[in-house]
């Protein structure tokens, strides 16, 4: 791979338009990391011609050898996990203890996708229950790739959330077009050149940098294209559904994780779990925690109990293994985050630590005494700040956690059971942690949001079935 050469068709080329290129900067302090090429509506047709073909050979080859490739992919992508996750630090500003644990999940994550690619499973249908007109007939179902998939992906995780598209997609046998962030393209041309160097067939794989307001609408709008896996703004998600047609959606929006602790809970626990929930990838992770909702007899216990923990986070340097909070994606997004919780105190609530900003980087905050209601719990901030907001019984409680647009993650803290699963009933999100907060994830399970957060599953098992469609196959005898 040359360093400001394109993805297109699973080989390397230079852009077609008039060679534009971008430079990649640590959000940290501004150094250059890399340089990409820019691709323009040109090259999103040659990616286009090329998947088509593309998709018409990865169809035909056998699940045994697709997953033979991307079992290769996997193993590259372990011996490289070292210098994938230098990538992922130097271009988003997490920090490189982060990073090291995204880039050491790449390799397993290929692989069981891998695996279910393999298990395209159908359904036999019983059409002798049909009366008089199915005994000399044997139905089944059968599961075939989409064809061309559309893979769009956001800056917070720049492995992971590639692979979650690009390796279920092509584990069912669909050719990918890949969207990277502008902000973080370097580490999925990385993991795009493993899957490459692996042997994908030509046409199979593109990776194509550049604007969305140039390439999203000529990629998502086109009839080629069947299959469109997005993560990312909630705006960009309800445009793509506008304009797409006649396609397979799968969208990740945004969020507003809310965390319940009940008088009963561990409170101790509880803050630990939330000063580590709330600020990993500097409160850029969708299943971040955003807001707690206390119990007013508890709120004060808890309030002590976390505010020292965040204050103990070191933020810094995403490159030393020390720093344990890095920066946001960039000082326009960390200036927006600052006035955020500067309005929050504004309008009420406190401030009790954190909130102030240096280039890119936020300190961690807790603010007390949040409106539910306010800007500041309904919007999603995605920066290193946790609402703390109280709720006075279990119906008000509940109420808040479901008060806002979104639904994609939450949790609950109680020792009771019957507590428990009435908030595994009765919160709508499409995860609930018991005695955890939502931000954690299993690369196997399923994943994706209710309401406004989207809808469509992630998870290799869940993307595969997302990825691939059903036709139903009858075999007519002669009549009995």
């Amino acid at each position: 791979m040359a360093p400001v050469e394109l993805l297109i068709g699973s080989r390397w080329q230079a852009a077609k338009g008039d060679g534009q290129t971008r430079e990649v900067t640590s959000p940290f302090d501004g150094s250059a990391v890399g340089t990409v090429a820019l691709a323009g509506t040109d090259d999103v047709e040659a990616a286009l011609a090329a998947a088509e073909r593309g998709a018409a050979v990865w169809r035909r080859t056998p699940a045994h050898e697709r997953m033979r490739i991307l079992l290769r992919a996997a193993e590259l992508a372990d011996e490289r996990a070292s210098k994938i996750a230098q990538t992922i630090s130097a271009e988003s500003g997490k920090t490189i203890t982060e990073a090291t644990g995204e880039a050491s999940r790449s390799g397993d994550l290929i692989r069981l996708a891998a695996f279910e690619g393999t298990q395209l499973y159908g359904d036999t249908l019983p059409l002798d229950a049909n009366r008089g007109t199915g005994q000399d007939k044997i139905g089944f179902t059968l599961r075939q790739p989409c064809g061309i998939v559309v893979a769009i992906t956001p800056f917070n995780y720049p492995a992971l959330l590639v692979l979650h598209k690009l390796a279920p997609a092509l584990a069912a046998g669909n050719a990918v077009i890949l969207k990277p962030a502008t902000s973080t393209p370097l580490t999925a041309l990385e993991l795009a050149e493993c899957f490459v160097d692996a042997g994908l067939p030509e046409g199979v794989l593109s990776v194509l940098v550049g604007s969305g307001s140039v390439l999203g609408d000529a990629l998502v709008t086109d009839s080629r294209v069947r299959k469109i896996s997005f993560t990312g703004s909630t705006a960009t998600g309800e445009h793509i559904s506008r304009v797409a047609g006649v396609k397979k959606l799968s969208l990740e929006l945004g969020a507003s994780c809310p965390v319940v602790v009940l008088p009963d809970a561990d409170i101790e626990a509880a803050a630990s779990a939330v000063a580590a929930g709330g600020y990993v990838n500097a409160g850029q992770v969708c299943i971040s925690v955003q807001r707690v909702i206390t119990h007013p007899a508890v709120t004060g216990d808890f309030l002590d109990a976390l505010v020292p923990k965040v204050r103990a986070i070191r933020t810094g340097d995403p490159s030393s293994p020390d720093t344990m909070m890095g920066a946001l994606i960039t000082a326009k997004e960390a200036e927006r985050v600052e006035r955020a919780i500067a309005q929050a105190g504004a309008d009420g609530a406190r401030v009790l630590t954190g909130g102030e900003r240096d280039g890119a980087v936020v300190q961690p905050a807790v603010v007390a005494d949040v409106d539910p209601q306010s800007a500041f719990s309904q919007q999603e901030l995605f920066g290193p700040a946790v609402a703390v907001s109280s709720a006075a019984d279990w119906e008000s409680a509940i109420a808040q956690a479901n008060g806002t647009a979104y639904g994609l993650g939450a949790g609950i803290f109680t020792s009771d059971v019957a507590g428990a699963v009435r908030a595994i009933r009765e919160i709508d999100a499409g995860s609930v942690h018991i005695n955890w907060t939502p931000l954690w994830r299993a690369d196997l399970m399923p994943y994706g949001g209710l309401k406004g957060s989207g809808y469509g599953k992630e998870g290799p098992r869940a993307a595969v079935s997302e990825m691939t469609e059903v036709k139903t196959i009858v075999l007519h005898g002669r009549p009995w």
